[in-house]
C-alpha cells in the first residue's frame, strides 16, 4: 500500500467510523475500489471484521500490504477505544509523508529538463557532424573527440549515458537496500557540506512525525521509538532499535536515554527531546519537535534541488566550455597545417 493509497483509506475509515457507520458496509465500499491488491486487502478486512476478528489482526495476515505503522497504530486504537482518532491523525502523517515526497520530486524536475536538453544538444550536433559533409569530400572533423558521427554515434553515445545512469541507479539501490553494508557510511556521508545536513534532516523530520503519533496514540517509548526507527526506511536507523531497548528496558533509560543509546541522533535532538520529558508533555512536544523539522526539511529539499541545479549547470558548462576550446583547436590546427606549406 503506498503512501496515497494509505492516507485516504485512513481518512475514509477514520471519517465513517467517527460518523456511526457500520464498518462492515464501509469495508465493503472499500473493496469495490483501487486496484486489484487493495480490493483483495479490503475484501479480507471485511471478512474478518465479520467473523468477529480484529482489523489489526486481520491486517497483520496480509502484512506485506498494509505498513507496519498502520497495523501498530490499527492494534493500539483498537486497544485504546480511540481507533477513529488514530486512523485520522495517521491519514495526517501520510499526507505529510506525501507532500515532503513530492516536494522532493518537484524541486528535481528543473535540473533534470537541464540535464536533459544539455545531451539533446549533444546528440545534435553528433547527428550533424555524421550528416553533413565538407567541400573537399570526407568526413567532417570531429570537434568533440569522442570519435562518434551519425546517427550511429548518436546511439552509441546514447549508450554511454545508458550505461552510466545504470550504474548510479545501482548503486543507488544497493545502497537503498543496505547490500554488503553500504549503509553504514551514512554517518561520514552527514558530514558532506550542504547535502549531507539536508537529508539528515528529512529522516528525522520522517522519524518526529511517527514518534509524536506512536506516543500521542499511547504507545510505549520502546515501541514508538521502534516504529519510528523503522519509518526512516533505513537498516542503519533500524540497527538501532535493539540498543535503545536494551536501554530502556534493561537499564530503566528514558526516552530520551533510549534515543541516546543508539548513537544515532545528534545531541541537540536528544536534548529537545529530554526537555519534553521534563516538562511532562512528550507527545505534544514531541509534535511541536516534528513540525518544527518538517520547516526545516523542506527548507532542506531547496538546498538539495539548489545543489543539484548547480551540479547540472557545472556539467553541461563544462561540456559547452570542452567544446568550445575543441572547436578552437581543431580550427587553429587546421590553419596551422595550411600555412605549413607556403
Amino acid at each position: 500500500m503506498g503512501l496515497a493509497a494509505a492516507a485516504t483509506f485512513c481518512r475514509r475509515l477514520g471519517i465513517s467510523l467517527k460518523a456511526g457507520a457500520d464498518l462492515l458496509a464501509v469495508l465493503d465500499s472499500e473493496s469495490k475500489h483501487g486496484p486489484k491488491k487493495h480490493r483483495e486487502a479490503m475484501q479480507m478486512l471485511r471478512q474478518g471484521a465479520k467473523e468477529g476478528r480484529q482489523l489489526s489482526e486481520t491486517m497483520k495476515s496480509r502484512d506485506k500490504y498494509f505498513p507496519p505503522l498502520l497495523i501498530s497504530m490499527t492494534r493500539v486504537g483498537e486497544a485504546t477505544g480511540r481507533i477513529e482518532r488514530t486512523l485520522l491523525t495517521l491519514a495526517d502523517h501520510y499526507d505529510q509523508q506525501l507532500k515532503l515526497r513530492r516536494s522532493f520530486v518537484s524541486s528535481i524536475i528543473w535540473p533534470g529538463i537541464q540535464l536533459f536538453g544539455g545531451i539533446a544538444a549533444i546528440s545534435l550536433l553528433i547527428w550533424i557532424m555524421g550528416i553533413l559533409r565538407p567541400a573537399t569530400g570526407g568526413q567532417m572533423t570531429d570537434i568533440l573527440g569522442f570519435g562518434l558521427r551519425g546517427p550511429k554515434g548518436v546511439l552509441i553515445f546514447w549508450a554511454y549515458i545508458g550505461g552510466f545512469f545504470a550504474i548510479i541507479g545501482a548503486l543507488i539501490w544497493g545502497f537503498k537496500n543496505n547490500i554488503g553494508g553500504s549503509q553504514n557510511i551514512i554517518p561520514l556521508f552527514y558530514m558532506v557540506p550542504v547535502v549531507g545536513p539536508a537529508i539528515q534532516t528529512i529522516t528525522l523530520a520522517r522519524f518526529s512525525w511517527t514518534l509524536a503519533l506512536s506516543l500521542d496514540a499511547g504507545l510505549d517509548p520502546i515501541r514508538s521509538i521502534g516504529l519510528a526507527l523503522d519509518s526512516t526506511d533505513s537498516d542503519y536507523y533500524r540497527a538501532g532499535t535493539e540498543d535503545a531497548k536494551l536501554s530502556i528496558r534493561d537499564q530503566g533509560a528514558t526516552l530520551a536515554g533510549g534515543l541516546e543509546a543508539t548513537d544515532i541522533f545528534p545531541d541537540e535532538y536528544i536534548a529537545r527531546i529530554e526537555m519534553a520529558e521534563l516538562s511532562g508533555t512528550d507527545a505534544e512536544s514531541t509534535e511541536g519537535l516534528a513540525r518544527e523539522y518538517d520547516e526545516r526539511a523542506k527548507i532542506a529539499m531547496k538546498t538539495i534541488s539548489g545543489f543539484a541545479t548547480g551540479v547540472v549547470w557545472m556539467t553541461v558548462g563544462g561540456a559547452l566550455i570542452f567544446i568550445i576550446f575543441r572547436m578552437i583547436m581543431t580550427i587553429a590546427g587546421e590553419y596551422s597545417k595550411a600555412l605549413e606549406g607556403l
